[in-house]
């Protein structure tokens, strides 16, 4: 978003039942505004001069100082009648301006750091508003927007990395995730996971003094020579997606060895009686083994690594990366348990077969085999017609089994089948979705695509601007008789927050090829409530136990990679109007948002390889 001409003004838009857009021409506001004003009510009217009154005083340095980290959001929640908002957004109000001392920033202690540190974070002072907007929307609600240059809303978002690196790099450098409250780290494969995480993400967000310090840690101390077993999916997208990633978008050779490196080591995984990879790999050891609890692997596991291993053959002119991940796409494909294209969640590594049959959901453990569908058939030029015909029948099993709406306000949710039987519960994972759907449709697949990635966005918007916090849980459940309340419900051993990245990467999809810019606001509101109850003073920010308690949301401890390799991201482009920072005509994101390029048209895919 670009800012006005001049910045020490404030623009209002009112408009009523009949809708329309704001006209500042001398004619308009004679025959208009009066009128306008008059249908208005008298709670209305006396609203919008209180809110004028507020703006105006906001207007002096001394008042907007304050509101350096405030968005609009309390005001956009005003209920003015009781019609189309659940109550529970009435109780959020009450709630929201409280939130742990122990996760909340010391505000003067910021100011006085990012006086001391410099760099981007100097000229972040909201020291008059941009432009205000206020809607009446069919009479009933007030948003109060603030539009900030679009320099602002990403310098917001690099002040919220370089607070969670400075976080990973006091207490966690090295070690794969930061738990920012004990000012300590946590290791899931000692691989310095979240550093590697975030390597394109600081490319991307012109962090260059950042990614030169974790270059050089990758240089000289990143070894893949050790005996430690890895998950072999989460391996691949983030460290194997990562290292590719970063190699593309800097041109650096250390990059692509190590990712040949690790991508070696994981082949073992594939060395099973059915070529069904198994779920774990020694990289030291060069074995490989499932679970001890069962012989299974996940769907989603074993069909999303593919983006990853194709792009290391076509690197490295070895065939036998794409050739195994090809197989597994093979017979999944042709496999008996789906109903109508939907896949059961589990696989067994010995005999190949669906497990667990009769449970569907795109949520865990099946969630982005939907999604690289789609992309792999876009990495590679879209000449996979399996790939495409796999992905257009599952939308469709998804339109006809999953797809239902709420109570009492109508939205649009995915839902889950249980043995014939319909469940109205639906993860937060799921919201990937309303992006993936929007890719498709920018790529030539059905228009009602793109209808129902805004009809789902809006439903994952809710599931956040719902909760106090106006961060989302886990898990929802929608509800769907007669005479309900409120459209969503939440059991309490799911209202935890990760700082998962699936909404803004939604978010980021739709307003990439919609210019709508609501999805921003949306977006800032986000990012405003990660602020307000997850940010950790001494640096980091932490997943929280309680969306619903404002009070005390109950932090976790723990500060998950993916929040550093994915949502800031996201939010990042989310924010930018260039669409060529990173061209989604020229790279397809993997599922951790590691963005691979889309393959020029000389290459050609066989069962074998990739061959020029």
């Amino acid at each position: 978003m670009h800012p006005p001409s001049r910045q020490d003004y404030i623009s209002i838009s009112l408009a009523g039942q009949g809708g329309g857009s704001y006209n500042n021409s001398t004619q308009w506001r004679r025959q208009s505004c009066w009128r306008k004003w008059k249908q208005l009510s008298r709670l209305q009217r006396s609203l919008i001069l209180i809110l004028l009154f507020i703006c105006g005083i906001a207007s002096y340095p001394a008042v907007t100082e304050h509101l350096r980290d405030c968005s609009c959001h309390p005001l956009s929640q005003r209920k003015l009648s009781n019609k189309r908002r659940p109550p529970v957004l009435q109780n959020r109000l009450q709630k929201q301006a409280n939130a742990s001392d122990t996760v909340i920033e010391d505000k003067a202690a910021d100011s006085k750091k990012e006086e001391e540190e410099g760099d981007i974070r100097s000229d972040l002072q909201f020291d008059h508003l941009t432009q205000l907007k206020f809607n009446l929307m069919d009479n009933n609600w007030v948003s109060c927007v603030y539009f900030l240059p679009e320099a602002r809303l990403l310098e917001a978002v690099q002040e919220a990395f370089l607070h969670s690196w400075k976080g990973y790099k006091d207490f966690a450098w090295g070690h794969d995730e930061l738990r920012p409250l004990s000012k300590s780290y946590s290791e899931w494969f000692g691989l310095g996971l979240t550093l590697i995480d975030a390597l394109d993400t600081m490319w991307i967000l012109g962090l260059k003094k950042e990614f030169e310090e974790a270059k050089s840690w990758v240089a000289t101390e990143l070894t893949f020579n050790k005996s430690v077993d890895v998950n072999l999916f989460e391996s691949t997208i983030r460290i194997l997606g990562g290292l590719l990633s970063t190699y593309h978008l800097t041109g650096d050779i250390l990059f692509l060895d190590k990712a040949k490196d690790i991508g070696s080591r994981l082949m073992p995984a594939f060395n099973t009686p059915s070529k069904i990879p198994y779920s774990d790999v020694n990289i030291g050891k060069g074995t490989a083994h499932p679970p001890r609890w069962t012989s299974d692997s996940t769907v989603a596991e074993v069909t999303s690594i593919q983006l990853e291993f194709r792009e290391l053959s076509r690197l490295t002119q070895e065939p036998h990366y794409q050739a195994a991940v090809a197989e597994v796409m093979k017979q999944v494909h042709k496999l008996d348990g789906k109903l109508d294209g939907l896949v059961p969640m589990f696989i067994n590594t010995n005999n190949g077969q669906f497990t667990h049959q009769g449970i569907y959901t795109l949520g865990a453990r099946a969630d982005s085999y939907y999604e690289y569908l789609l992309k792999q058939w876009i990495q590679g030029g879209k000449t996979e017609n399996q790939l495409l015909e796999d992905y257009l029948q599952a939308i469709e099993g998804v339109k006809k089994n999953l797809l239902q709406k709420s109570s009492p306000n109508g939205l649009t949710f995915v839902g889950e089948i249980a043995h014939g039987q319909f469940s109205p519960k639906m993860d937060h994972l799921v919201c990937f979705l309303p992006g993936t759907l929007a890719l498709g449709a920018h790529n030539g697949l059905p228009a009602d695509h793109m209808d129902l990635a805004k009809q789902l966005m809006e439903t994952c918007y809710q599931m956040y601007i719902q909760m106090e916090t106006g961060l989302s849980p886990e898990i929802v459940h929608f509800n769907m008789h007669q005479g309900s309340t409120r459209d969503i419900d939440v059991k309490l051993a799911d209202r935890h927050n990760l700082l998962r990245p699936e909404t803004v990467e939604s978010l980021f999809y739709l307003y990439r090829f919609t210019k709508d810019h609501k999805y921003q606001d949306w977006g800032w509101e986000i990012l405003q409530n990660f602020n307000k109850y997850t940010k950790v003073s001494s640096g980091g920010y932490t997943s929280i136990n309680n969306v619903r308690d404002p009070d005390y949301p109950s932090p976790r401890d723990k500060m998950e990679s993916f929040f550093l390799g994915e949502t800031l991201k996201y939010m990042y482009l989310l924010f930018s109007d260039d669409p060529n920072l990173i061209s989604l005509d020229q790279y397809v994101f993997n599922t951790e948002a590691h963005p691979l390029p889309i393959w020029p048209s000389t290459h050609r895919l066989t069962d074998t390889g990739i061959q020029m």
